[in-house]
Parts: structure tokens; C-alpha cells; sequence
């Protein structure tokens, strides 16, 4: 018998698509909705997809009559900090725009249990310490701002509407499925680890290292990195914690570690066994020094903690990337 019947925003991308493999195995009947404009149809498995635009209330009025969700898992983000800076109206219209479309159309068809992905970006430049969730936010970012506003917006329709919305703050989701099914493929491919890895294996000429001057112990940047899977059996346990009737909260999500960019550039050569030829640029707008996380409270609160190293993350990203890099 199923768990629940589960409506996953943005299921076709690099952490929706594993999210959603993660509750069938879990025993959730789960349809995706994606419009396709970064994630892949065949990354979908195990599950119904429904091609629609996130903003399109026709195509969410559609899809919420034809079945009954239990809950809505939200995964359809623009999120690289870059391309916030350059165009951060893109960044405001998918992600607080549209949200807003979807969250109009829960009400409407009486869903209030809501699980949310935001980010670490909402805490901004932060000192060199765990950040705990209590922590004071001030985004340096548009992508960062997106999401600190639909929070906001939860928090007043938890209270005015009874939206009963769980928010994980995620660090830097990283990593493969173990069995090597899944994995990251941007186009372009923006995020440290498998820009690493596709140097490593020869599919790129070098990596490019943004910024060697930050205040940290060798100058490039301090981040935290959890498993995808990880982050994936969070969400799952913040969801069924809902589903018992437990109220929302805001949970970080990290490995509570943090690594230097060169420690990441030697667990790639430790793990690969390969050669990264690596290039000096100036530091990107919007980059933070230091983001490492305080995971105390969802420890606590949902019995959770991470199962994956470093060269863990790495080595299944590596799987991933050779059956890639052979076609």
C-alpha cells in the first residue's frame, strides 16, 4: 500500500530527480512536474511526469484535480549565484513569482503540507563558524533574496492560511547515487565537484579557481558538502514528520564539515587518482568566504545525520562521471 501520494516541483533536475527515487523506494506514489528548461525526462524514473511551467495556473489547476497530493515537495529553483547577479529577474520570476502561482493553486485544492528546498545563501557572508538556523540572514545575492522572501511567505501563510510548510536550508548538495543511475549533468555545468571531475577525466582542458585572496586558511573559498542521498533521506523524514501532524520548521542541512576549494581539488585527485590542472581567476560577485553548517537541530529534531564523507561524495560523483565521460 502506498505511503502517499507526493506532487514533486522541478522532479526532472539534479536533486528533484533523485528525491523522487528516494520516496518510491520509500513506498510514495509521486508524479513530477517540470517544465524540462534545466532538468531531463529520462532522469524521471518510477514516477509520472507532467511537462508544465511552474507559473502556468491552467496546467496546475489541471494537474490538482486530476489527483489527490498529500504534499508538495518544492525543487524547481533557478539557483546558481552567478547568473542571479547578471539577471536577477529571472531569479525573482521563477522563483518567488511562480512559487507563489503554486502555493495559489494548493490553497485552491485544499494542500497545505508544503516541504520546501532553500539554501544557505539566505544567511549571506557569514563569520567563520557553524551557522545555526537562528542565525541573522542577509542574503549578498539575488539567488539568496528569492529564496529569503518565498520563506517569509511560507511563515505568513503558515499563520494566515495554515500552510504547513518545512524548509531545509541546504549547504552544497553534491554527489550521485550510489548505484550510478543519477548524477549532475548542467548545461552549463556550474557546481565545483564535477566541473573537478570533468577535468579529471579529460572532458575538460582545467578547472578555474575563483578567487585565491578570501580570508581562509589557504585563501579560496570554505564550503560544506552534503550527499545528495543525504539530503534527500532529510527531506523524506521532514515530510513524513508533516504527515504525522508535526508542525513545520527550518532545518539546516550540511555535513556540519567544512572544506577549503583546494582540500575538494585534493579529494578529487586522492579519490580519481587523476591530475586536475587548475587556473586562477578573480573572485566571483556574490561568493561568500565561509559557509559551513551548525546541523544540531535537524540531528535533534528528525533523528538525522549524514551518512557520506568528502571522498565519498566524490567517488560516487566519479562513477557517475566516467560512465559519462565513455558515452
Amino acid at each position: 500500500m502506498s505511503k502517499g501520494e507526493i506532487l514533486v516541483v522541478g522532479g526532472a533536475g539534479y536533486i528533484g530527480s533523485h528525491m523522487v527515487e528516494h520516496l518510491y523506494r520509500s513506498g510514495y506514489r509521486v508524479t513530477v512536474l517540470d517544465n524540462l528548461s534545466t532538468g531531463h525526462a529520462d532522469a524521471v524514473v518510477n514516477a509520472e511526469l507532467v511537462v508544465a511551467d511552474l507559473g502556468d495556473r491552467e496546467a496546475l489547476g489541471r494537474l490538482f484535480r486530476s489527483k489527490v497530493f498529500d504534499a508538495v515537495m518544492h525543487f524547481a529553483a533557478l539557483s546558481e549565484v552567478g547568473a542571479s547577479v547578471t539577471q536577477p529577474e529571472a531569479y525573482y520570476q521563477n522563483n518567488v513569482a511562480k512559487t507563489l502561482a503554486l502555493l495559489a493553486e494548493m490553497r485552491c485544492h485544499g494542500v497545505d503540507t508544503f516541504v520546501f528546498s532553500s539554501t544557505a545563501a539566505v544567511y549571506g557572508d557569514a563569520h567563520k563558524s557553524a551557522i545555526g538556523e537562528s542565525s541573522g540572514t542577509s542574503p549578498i545575492n539575488p539567488y539568496g533574496w528569492s529564496k529569503r522572501f518565498i520563506e517569509q511567505i511560507l511563515r505568513d501563510y503558515a499563520h494566515s492560511y495554515a500552510l504547513r510548510p518545512m524548509i531545509f536550508r541546504y549547504f552544497n548538495a553534491a554527489g550521485a547515487d550510489p548505484e550510478g543511475r543519477l548524477g549532475e549533468r548542467h548545461d552549463p555545468e556550474t557546481h565545483l565537484i564535477p566541473l573537478l571531475l570533468q577535468a579529471a577525466s579529460g572532458r575538460r582542458a582545467d578547472f578555474t579557481l575563483f578567487g585565491s585572496d578570501y580570508l581562509t586558511q589557504d585563501g579560496s573559498c570554505v564550503r560544506d558538502f552534503i550527499h545528495v542521498d543525504d539530503l534527500c533521506r532529510a527531506h523524506r523524514l521532514g515530510l513524513e514528520a508533516l504527515l504525522r501532524g508535526e508542525p513545520g520548521d527550518v532545518f539546516n542541512l550540511g555535513s556540519g564539515v567544512g572544506y577549503s576549494v583546494l582540500q575538494v581539488i585534493e579529494s578529487v585527485r586522492r579519490v580519481t587518482g587523476c591530475d586536475v590542472v587548475v587556473k586562477t581567476a578573480d573572485r566571483r560577485p556574490g561568493d561568500p568566504a565561509y559557509l559551513v553548517a551548525d546541523v544540531t537541530k535537524v540531528e535533534c529534531a528528525l533523528g538525522w545525520r549524514p551518512h557520506y564523507s568528502l571522498d565519498g561524495i566524490v567517488a560516487h560523483a566519479w562513477r557517475f562521471e566516467t560512465d559519462r565521460a565513455q558515452g
